[in-house]
C-alpha cells in the first residue's frame, strides 16, 4: 500500500468511524448470512457492500478487487466442492463426477458469503488503525488489557504480512537458480518452501511479541488510555444504516420468494 493510498483510506468516513462499532457490525452481517442458503440475497448484500466500501473508504475499485483474489479462489473451491458432492437431482454426470442443481444453488450462495465476509474484512482491515481498535476495545467493549494488546500484535502482524511474503518470494528468487529458458525452475518447491518460511517467520514474530508484553508487565496494573477513541452520534446513524439496510434486503429476498435458509436444504 503506498503512502498515499494509505492517506487517502485514513482520511476516509469509513475511517472515522469507531472501531468497535465496525467490528460489531461486521459481525452481525457476517452472522445473519450463514442462515442464507441462496445465491441472489449474498450477491445483493456484496454488491451493496462493495458500493460502499468503495466510496466510505476511497478505495480505487482495481486495488479493491485485487484484494479479494484470494477470497475468489476459495470461493470457488467452496463451490466446485457443493456442486461435485451435494446430493440433488442429477444435471450431468460422468463416471463417478456429476452435477447437482442442489449443489449449484448451495456452492453458489457459499461462494457468494465467503465473498461477502472476505469483502467486509478488507474494509475493516484498510480502514482501521491498530491503535484505535485497542483503546475502542478497551474503552467501549471493556476488554482486558492484556486481550486488547493481544490482539493488536495479532492486528499488526496480519497487516505485515504481505510486505513479508514479497520479501520471502524475492529473496527465493534471487537464490534460485535458472533454467534453460532463463526462467527460475522448481516453482512448487519454492512456492512450498515460501510459505513454511512465512509461517515459521510469523509463530517466532508472534512469540518474541508475547515475551515482550509479558516483561512489560501487561495488565499486572490499571493503564489509562493517552488518544481516547471517540463514540458519536455519527457512529450510532452509522450502525442504523448498515443495520436497516440488512433487513431492507432480507425482508425484500423474503416477500419475493428467493431467500432460502437451512431448513430449505431438509
Amino acid at each position: 500500500m503506498t503512502a498515499a493510498f494509505a492517506r487517502t483510506v485514513s482520511d476516509s468516513p469509513l475511517a472515522r468511524r469507531n472501531p468497535s462499532v465496525k467490528l460489531l457490525l461486521m459481525l452481525v452481517v457476517s452472522l445473519t448470512v450463514m442462515f442464507v442458503l441462496d445465491p441472489v440475497t449474498p450477491s445483493v448484500l456484496f454488491l451493496v457492500a462493495f458500493a460502499a466500501t468503495a466510496i466510505g473508504a476511497r478505495m480505487p475499485v482495481a486495488s479493491l478487487a485485487r484484494s479479494l483474489a484470494p477470497f475468489l479462489l476459495f470461493a470457488f473451491s467452496v463451490f466446485v466442492v457443493n456442486v461435485l458432492t451435494r446430493p440433488g437431482e442429477v444435471l450431468w454426470q460422468a463416471g463417478m463426477l456429476r452435477v447437482t442443481s442442489e449443489g449449484i444453488l448451495v456452492g453458489l450462495a457459499l461462494a457468494g458469503r465467503t465473498m461477502l465476509t472476505g469483502l467486509l474484512a478488507v474494509a475493516f482491515l484498510s480502514s482501521t488503525d491498530g491503535v484505535a481498535l485497542v483503546n475502542s476495545l478497551h474503552q467501549q467493549a471493556r476488554l482486558n488489557v492484556r486481550v486488547a494488546y493481544a490482539i493488536l500484535a495479532g492486528y499488526r502482524m496480519l497487516q505485515d504480512l504481505g510486505a513479508e511474503w514479497t520479501t520471502i518470494r524475492q529473496a527465493q528468487l534471487v537464490r534460485c537458480p535458472l533454467g534453460r529458458t532463463g526462467r527460475p525452475t522448481a516453482r512448487l518447491r519454492r512456492l512450498v518452501a515460501s510459505v513454511f518460511a512465512l509461517l515459521v517467520g510469523s509463530i517466532r514474530r508472534g512469540e518474541r511479541v508475547a515475551h515482550t508484553l509479558e516483561l512489560r508487565g501487561l495488565g499486572r496494573t490499571p493503564r489509562t488510555v493517552w488518544q481516547p477513541v471517540p463514540l458519536g452520534r455519527a457512529d450510532v446513524w452509522f450502525a442504523i444504516v448498515v443495520l436497516v439496510t440488512l433487513g431492507a434486503i432480507l425482508a425484500a429476498a423474503g416477500a419475493s420468494g428467493v431467500l432460502r435458509g437451512p431448513g430449505a436444504l431438509f
